[in-house]
C-alpha cells in the first residue's frame, strides 16, 4: 500500500550527516530529503532481543534520530548465538544498559532513550505516545496483544516480528488503513501449543532475516517510498530459502479495530487473556526457605535435558515440558507433597501448572521468574 511520508524532513542535514549517510543519500527514491524524515523520526523498539538486537543496529546505522529501546532482561549465554548487540562480557548486564552503548558507538548522531521495565497496561500508551512507529520485537502473545490493541488506541503503526526454527514471519498492522493483529489472530492459542525459542530453538541468523524486513517497512514508512506491506503477512522458510505473502484482511467484527469495536481500552491483565495468568507462584526468597527448613517437596526443571546439564537449581528433577502435554508426566508426579515446576523465566511452568492442576494436583506452583530468578538472587 502507497502511503505518505510518516516524518516531515526538517531541518537540513549537517555536513558530517551528508558524509555519514551518502550511500544512502544518492538512492532517487530517499535523496537528502527523505534523509531529513529518518533522522527526525522516533522508533521505539520494544524487546532487544533475537528481533530487537539487529534491529535497532540497522537503525542506528540509517540515522534514525531517536531510538527507543524497551526491554527488562539481562543478557544470558544461551542469547549469544542470536542477539548480536550483546558479547560474552555483558552477560549479566541489563540489555538495554548494553544497547544504548553499542549503539551510541556505532552512531553517535543518534539519541537513545531506554526503558528498563516489562511493558504492561499502566505504562504502554504512556512510552509508545511519544514515537512515530513501533517495532514489535517481543516472544510472548499476552505482550503482543498488549501492543497491537495500545498502536490501536494511539493510531500508531508498527512492525511485528516473529521467528522459529528455520520460520519468520513479518507484518505492518496500522489499524486506520488496513488490519490489526486481532484481525489475522482474534484469540490468541491455547497456552502450550505454540513452541517459544527455548522450546523449539531458533536458528540464530534468521532473527537478522525477519529483523531487516522489519527495519525495512520501517524505513518505508518513514519516507514514504514503495508499497508499505499493510494488509501482507510476510513468511520465509529459511530451509527452502523461500518467501511468500498471504493477504490480511481487516475484520469488520474484530473487538478493538473493527466497525463496531466493544473493546475501547485496554484489558486489565494480558496474561490472563492469554491463558497463563492464574497460575499460583512461589518467589526464589520463599523456595529458599523451604530448602533451608527441610520442607517435604518436590522441584521439576520443565526444561531441556541439555538446559538442565547447563545449569540447574540443586535438588531439581528434571522432567521436560512435552511430558507434561503427552500426559505422561501425570504418573511421575507424587500426591503425598508439594509439587514445585520451574523452568528459564516462568512461561513454560506456568503451562505445566495449569496442566496439573487440571489433573488433580492442586498442592502445587511455580517458580516466579524461573531460574533466571533463581541466579539473579
Amino acid at each position: 500500500m502507497k502511503t505518505p511520508p510518516l516524518v516531515n524532513p526538517g531541518p537540513a542535514l549537517s555536513a558530517q550527516q551528508a558524509r555519514r549517510y551518502s550511500r544512502q543519500i544518492v538512492i532517487p527514491q530517499i535523496q537528502a530529503s527523505g534523509q531529513e524524515r529518518i533522522r527526525n523520526a522516533k522508533v521505539l523498539c520494544i524487546g532487544a532481543g533475537g528481533l530487537g538486537s539487529p534491529a535497532l543496529m540497522y537503525l542506528a546505522a540509517a540515522g534514525v534520530g531517536t531510538i527507543g529501546i524497551v526491554d527488562f532482561d539481562t543478557v544470558d549465554e544461551t542469547n549469544l548465538h542470536r542477539q548480536v548487540l550483546y558479547g560474552q562480557s555483558d552477560i549479566g548486564k541489563k540489555k538495554v544498559d548494553v544497547a544504548k552503548s553499542k549503539i551510541e558507538e556505532s552512531n553517535p548522531l543518534v539519541s537513545v532513550t531506554t526503558y528498563p521495565v516489562r511493558v504492561n497496561p499502566s505504562n504502554v500508551l504512556e512510552i509508545m505516545a511519544g514515537y512515530d512507529i513501533v517495532i514489535d520485537a517481543t516472544d510472548n502473545f499476552a505482550t503482543r496483544y498488549l501492543i497491537n490493541d495500545a498502536a490501536v488506541l494511539l493510531n500508531k503503526p508498527y512492525v511485528w516480528g516473529s521467528v522459529n526454527r528455520f520460520d519468520g514471519q513479518a507484518a505492518v498492522f496500522w489499524s486506520s488503513l488496513g488490519p490489526c493483529y486481532r484481525c489475522l489472530h482474534p484469540e490468541p492459542p491455547a497456552p502450550g501449543t505454540v513452541q517459544n525459542c527455548a522450546d523449539a530453538g531458533v536458528l540464530g541468523v534468521l532473527c537478522a532475516s525477519i529483523a531487516s524486513i522489519q527495519v525495512n517497512e520501517v524505513i518505508k514508512a518513514i519516507t514514504g517510498i514503495g508499497e508499505l506491506q499493510i494488509g501482507k503477512l510476510m513468511i520465509y522458510e529459511a530451509l527452502e530459502a523461500e518467501h511468500s505473502k498471504i493477504d490480511i484482511h481487516k475484520n469488520p467484527l474484530c473487538v478493538i479495530c473493527g466497525e463496531n469495536p466493544t473493546q475501547v481500552s485496554l484489558l486489565e491483565n494480558y496474561e490472563s487473556f492469554c491463558g497463563v495468568a492464574s497460575a499460583p507462584e512461589i518467589s526464589v526468597e520463599d523456595l529458599k526457605k523451604k530448602f533451608a527448613a527441610n520442607d517435604d517437596f518436590i522441584l521439576i526443571d520443565v526444561r531441556e535435558p541439555d538446559e538442565f546439564a547447563s545449569s540447574r537449581i540443586p535438588g531439581s528433577v528434571l522432567i521436560p515440558k512435552a511430558h507434561f502435554f503427552d500426559a505422561t508426566a501425570l504418573d511421575l508426579l507424587p500426591r503425598d507433597k508439594e509439587i514445585i515446576l520451574h523452568c528459564r523465566s516462568g512461561v513454560r511452568s506456568a503451562h505445566c501448572l495449569a496442566i496439573i492442576q487440571g489433573a488433580g494436583f492442586m498442592n502445587s506452583r511455580h517458580l516466579g521468574g524461573g531460574i533466571l530468578a533463581w541466579e539473579k538472587q
